[in-house]
């Protein structure tokens, strides 16, 4: 209780919270290099998975090769990067670690997704007479919406998380709030830091399941 209450003093004081080195800056960083991660693996993933999960054809061998990636640790991938060229290009480093641990969920579930489609609703639906677009965006893509969204969800919460590491290396993000603490022995600073960063996950979590009950959950009819 003693460190928990020590948590809640250090995040009411306003004086952690301004500042290159206070928590709005800190958060900032954080949540930019996240989402630009984020956003670059879903635009690399998604689109491989869902093909080859419409055609059927090759996405056992990416589902695998995605598969060696989550056993290669982002800490050791981002300390190499910050030994070569790539260092001095800011928080490329960061986002390049974090791209590579975000493909696997995000590859697997949308390949995943479009296999586990009901195959009677797809044979019903090319008996109406509906294209391979037409049957990939009316039918199968709503269907497997329900894992890639799971899949976007693992991945972003593991971004965050993962996000955090890039302190070590002396990279930006709410990383630097705990490792100051651990620097200085302030055990509430670095419970802090942790708090931040598990409710910024919890956030995102919750908006994104927020976004996923927005879209339409059935598919398209076809053009009469």
């Amino acid at each position: 209780m003693d460190v928990l209450s020590g948590a809640w003093d250090w995040l009411a004081d306003g004086a952690n919270w301004a500042g290159e080195n206070g928590v709005w800056h800190r958060l900032a960083e954080h949540v930019y290099v996240s989402g630009v991660a984020l956003a670059i693996a879903c635009a690399l993933a998604l689109p491989v998975g869902l093909w080859l999960g419409h055609l059927g054809k090759g996405g056992a061998l990416a589902v695998n090769i995605s598969n060696v990636g989550r056993a290669i640790p982002v800490f050791a991938v981002l300390a190499l990067f910050m030994v070569s060229p790539l260092r001095g290009w800011g928080n490329v480093p960061t986002i390049v670690a974090l791209v590579l641990f975000a493909l696997p969920p995000l590859l697997t579930n949308a390949y995943v997704g479009m296999r586990e489609v009901d195959r009677s609703v797809v044979e019903a639906a090319r008996g109406m007479g509906m294209s391979g677009g037409q049957l990939f965006l009316r039918v199968e893509l709503p269907l497997a919406r329900a894992l890639v969204m799971t899949g976007v969800r693992s991945a972003a919460v593991q971004v965050i998380a993962t996000a955090t590491i890039a302190a070590m290396v002396g990279q930006g993000g709410l990383g630097r709030i705990i490792t100051a603490g651990f620097n200085t022995y302030n055990t509430a600073q670095v419970f802090a830091g942790a708090l931040l960063v598990a409710l910024l996950a919890l956030v995102v979590e919750g908006a994104l399941v927020a976004a996923d009950r927005l879209l339409p959950r059935r598919p398209a009819p076809a053009d009469r």
